[in-house]
């Protein structure tokens, strides 16, 4: 995403709190880094209640995180939450996939760009 739209203030956090301050898992860095993406200046953080006022839209990669999101909206606050992709983004960790996930990701970004540019996804 970052690639495609330099332009945009963008961040990551997870739901969980396991990994605070890891790195990116190493077969997901290699797998990106086979497609020119560099991950190994990101730092794992916490999703928090703060970054609904710190962000203007907040994406998550599946239903159960969107859930978890949601739960710790403050009241009265309205930041656009929504999925990532049409389907839940399988967690690599677990299924071993990382180029699949990657691709569902590559694409997902630009069908996100597109519709909050309202240009046609590249």
């Amino acid at each position: 995403m970052r690639a495609l739209a330099p332009d945009l203030t963008l961040d990551s956090a997870g739901t969980g709190g396991w990994h605070v301050g890891d790195p990116p898992y190493g077969p997901m860095q290699a797998a990106a880094q086979a497609r020119g993406i560099d991950l190994s200046d990101l730092r794992a953080r916490q999703f928090t209640a703060a970054d609904f006022a710190a962000f203007d839209l907040i994406v998550a990669m599946d239903r159960q995180n969107l859930a978890d999101i949601e739960r710790l909206r403050p009241a009265g606050n309205d930041t656009a939450v929504r999925l990532m992709a049409d389907a839940d983004v399988p967690d690599p960790y677990y299924t071993r996939d990382f180029d699949g996930a990657l691709d569902m990701i590559e694409g997902a970004a630009r069908r996100l760009l597109a519709d909050i540019s309202g240009s046609p996804a590249r």
